[in-house]
């Protein structure tokens, strides 16, 4: 797999992504952009971006901090991380500028296909991509696992274009059973096509092995595999408008 730093302006950091993809595939695929966890641009987040790509999609890894920093535990990530979510505007162009680099720098090379694309994100990152939908950003299908899920910018009728997809687990307690219900009532409200996947008994950051701690969050091997499988899916039947 190709791995290529790519820097870029993202709001008032300046960015280093990771555009990845199979050198080996000729031709146009789908894009594919991937929010990691609050720990950043880790080597686990960039392999799994590697997985997420395969053969099929162009990936692009979006740096939210700047720089490509990467986030010394939970102590350094909380605070990073929570400056964001405290400001929404600032998040929706971090995560914006990322999604305008992977179509210039995919389309650039000619292996990109802007009429397919996609966006997911693993827990601080997947609430990027739903701030990412609820900026009405022209993309068919968002992916949020074990993700924020709360805004202080909630989606107005009509404002999301893609279809959005959310897997949590129901015994998570760093986002609990009232934000899913809150999410669920604003999706219903702005009219979007939505789905959500609730894993019975399972806490946070399931999908992550490098991402345990004791009570908080825990990998689950077989809901990680049917997790991954599902981006794919979803993705893919928004793309051929099956949804």
């Amino acid at each position: 797999m190709a791995v290529e730093r790519i820097t870029y302006q993202a709001g008032s950091v300046t960015a280093n992504g990771a555009l990845v993809y199979d050198p080996s595939v000729s031709g146009r695929r789908p894009l594919l952009l991937v929010s990691p966890n609050w720990l950043g641009m880790t080597d686990e987040s960039i392999e799994r971006a590697e997985t997420m790509a395969g053969s099929k999609y162009v990936a692009f890894l979006a740096d939210m901090y700047g720089d490509g920093k990467i986030a010394n535990g939970p102590p350094e990530a909380g605070p990073l991380a929570n400056g964001l979510r405290e400001d929404a505007p600032e998040r929706r162009r971090r995560i914006t500028a990322a999604l305008d680099t992977l179509r210039r720098e995919s389309d650039s090379r000619g292996i990109g296909d802007l009429t397919r694309q996609a966006a997911a994100g693993f827990c601080f990152g997947g609430g990027n991509v739903l701030e990412l939908a609820r900026s009405g950003a022209d993309v068919q299908a968002v992916i949020c696992l074990h993700g924020d899920l709360l805004t202080s910018m909630p989606a107005r009728p009509g404002d999301i274009k893609a279809a959005v997809c959310i897997m949590h687990g129901s015994n998570d307690p760093v986002v609990p059973k009232k934000d899913r219900d809150a999410v669920e009532a604003e999706l219903e409200a702005s009219g979007a096509k939505w789905q959500m996947l609730v894993f019975g008994g399972l806490l946070h950051s399931f999908c992550e092995p490098e991402s345990n701690v004791p009570g908080i969050g825990a990998y689950d091997a077989g809901a990680a595999r049917q997790c991954f499988a599902m981006i794919d899916d979803f993705a893919t039947a928004a793309f051929d408008k099956k949804l």
